[in-house]
């Protein structure tokens, strides 16, 4: 078929092939994967001390030049989608006025809450609110380390970043390529989006390129997330069952978990992903039932010193400008959007 939107006449699948499983588009494919191997063989090259160094200044250079970018985008985010919930706008139905949901609602929470969160939350919905508490890195807002100021902050700047500003950002991306794909008939990637700015270029090598850098974004984000997920799972297996792996095991996990996912994508979402996401979520309900009962008497003050904590600071929390804990803010709210 052809793309609804009326000015274009690229064929669907034009540039692509079946491989493996896969649905690959071959200059997007090919150039990513090149861009990739080049830039590990280099890291390989230079020796792993310098490349952290080098990869540390990078980013800490970066964080510190665009934090405004970075906090005030993320604002936009919220604010953007608010608005469009509370507009007509928001009444649009993705997939088209007759469109029926492929997933029941709790599955498609368990994939969004899978997908968005996942090993992150179980390691910082902890480590996140003790170490403000406890001033390891700074305190949100500079308040006094171990005071019950602290305490209500440590939780409430933690609900800020797992909140709805991060949220937020998800769901301008989420929505962008929902619209563009199931209401407009565009190909389900980011240059897509670009469409209505592009136009045909979009379906060129300015199209390959956005979503070249879509797949490099992706990619590396993906392995900052895999490799502190991995450092957080070696240190669980070292302290339950007294091992002393490193680097191997977290090679090992890294294996398995890159293993796991690669086949649950050629499963498809219903054989893969959704059965993943509902064991998962499944294990995280009976986590939360665990913690709710052996520690009842600090759930519900902590519930509320969360909320509170949240609902009083988030201003402060979004707003770059002025701010005495920029040693803080770099190193979290920055550093995570």
């Amino acid at each position: 078929k052809k793309y609804s939107i009326e000015t274009t006449d690229y064929e669907v699948g034009q540039d692509n092939i079946q491989k493996w499983g896969f649905d690959i588009h071959n200059p997007v494919f090919g150039t990513s994967a090149v861009l990739i191997i080049v830039t590990l063989i280099s890291l390989l090259l230079v020796g792993p001390t310098t490349a952290l160094n080098s990869l540390n200044s990078l980013k800490n250079g970066i964080i510190e030049q665009f934090d405004s970018f970075f906090m005030w985008a993320t604002n936009f985010f919220l604010l953007f989608a608010f608005v469009l919930i509370l507009s007509p706008l928001g009444r649009i139905r993705i997939g088209g006025k007759d469109a029926k949901s492929e997933h029941s609602t709790l599955s498609w929470i368990a994939m969004l809450f899978a997908a968005g969160m996942g090993i992150g939350l179980l390691f910082w919905g902890v480590a996140e609110p003790v170490a403000y508490f406890t001033d390891w890195y700074g305190t949100p807002l500079n308040v006094e380390a171990y005071s019950e100021e602290a305490k209500a902050m440590a939780l409430g700047a933690t609900m800020f970043h797992w909140g709805l500003h991060g949220w937020s950002i998800y769901a301008i991306v989420a929505l962008s390529l929902a619209f563009f794909a199931y209401n407009k008939g565009l190909p389900l990637s980011i240059r897509s989006t670009f469409y209505p700015i592009f136009g045909d270029r979009a379906w060129g090598w300015l199209g390959h390129t956005i979503d070249i850098l879509a797949v490099l974004a992706t990619l590396f984000g993906l392995a900052t997330s895999l490799g502190l997920g991995a450092q957080q799972a070696t240190s669980g297996f070292n302290h339950v069952f007294g091992l002393e792996g490193d680097i191997g095991t977290q090679l090992t996990i890294i294996t398995l978990v890159t293993f796991i996912a690669s086949l649950s994508v050629m499963r498809g979402i219903d054989g893969g992903v959704k059965v993943l996401s509902n064991i998962n979520m499944i294990a995280a309900f009976i986590l939360l039932v665990f913690v709710t009962i052996v520690g009842w008497n600090s759930v519900l003050p902590s519930l509320w010193a969360t909320i509170s904590g949240y609902a009083t600071n988030v201003i402060e929390l979004s707003n770059p400008h002025g701010r005495e804990d920029s040693v803080w803010m770099h190193g979290w709210t920055v550093f995570y959007w």
